[in-house]
């Protein structure tokens, strides 16, 4: 029975049955991270995994429209939040932790044949340079890291007034555009949000970034928010999604057309 059954998501695993994926040839899997911690007091707790739910959907959509052959599979919805402990709900997975768990699904989708696997990152503590390290020459697979939110660095104050480190303009103007419904409000129609002011270190190399540490949230800002959200508009999130597609889509495309030769990627 070879007979193909009209789909509306063909690159979207979670909407496809094991016929369909009998029907298809994969070349790129494409595995967004998540996270499930506070962002200010406006936005959802899931806004990292619907990020990554969205940007993933966005341009893997664009993407196969193009002849990519790509699949898109599900977010992970926790990542790592050791530093945000002392906020309710921030659900921790250790580093550790989340490299094994990523280094099962990786073994998963070579031992079905998909070697290229592109990780998309929606959240700032899964910090996996590292595991791309350490799984190289360890597993056939080869592995791309893209923190989607680093994409449009190049642009960013071309679109917003504001630097966004944690819930400020630039995510803010994502939940505008694409989950309003989900943004609180006061009465007066304004923002649920403090101004995501940081608090300095008391350590003038920490705070000009000579030196780094692990940022305890609950000091650094009052209400998990780094970062004023308070000029964020619907256009913003639509203009920056645009570019994200743009520029993703083409790569998972060229991606998908490459082959997997003994100078790959190069």
């Amino acid at each position: 029975m070879n007979e193909r059954r009209e789909i509306p998501h063909p690159w979207r695993l979670a909407d496809l049955t094991y016929y369909d994926v009998r029907q298809e040839h994969y070349e790129v899997a494409v595995l967004p991270l998540g996270a499930t911690e506070p962002h200010n007091l406006h936005l959802p707790y899931s806004m990292d995994t619907r990020e990554g739910d969205l940007v993933g959907e966005m341009i893997c959509s664009a993407a196969w429209r193009q002849g990519a052959k790509v699949i898109l599979l599900p977010t992970i919805p926790y990542g790592t939040e050791t530093n945000q402990r002392a906020f309710p709900f921030a659900m921790n997975v250790n580093p550790s932790t989340l490299h094994a768990f990523l280094a099962d699904l990786i073994e998963s989708l070579v031992h079905q044949g998909i070697l290229k696997v592109v990780l998309l990152n929606s959240h700032g503590g899964n910090d996996l340079k590292g595991f791309l390290r350490e799984m190289y020459g360890k597993s056939p697979a080869k592995l791309f890291l893209c923190n989607w939110y680093t994409v449009f660095h190049d642009v960013y104050h071309q679109i917003f007034n504001e630097p966004d480190d944690h819930a400020g303009e630039m995510e803010t103007s994502l939940a505008l555009a694409y989950w309003p419904e989900l943004v609180a409000r006061r009465t007066d129609g304004t923002l649920l949000a403090d101004s995501g002011v940081k608090q300095p270190t008391r350590f003038e190399a920490v705070n000009r970034g000579w030196v780094s540490i692990t940022r305890p949230w609950h000091l650094l800002t009052t209400n998990a928010g780094a970062g004023n959200p308070h000029a964020a508009s619907a256009e913003k999130g639509q203009r920056v999604m645009e570019i994200l597609v743009e520029r993703l889509a083409k790569f998972l495309v060229e991606l998908s057309q490459s082959p997997l030769d003994e100078r790959f990627p190069f």
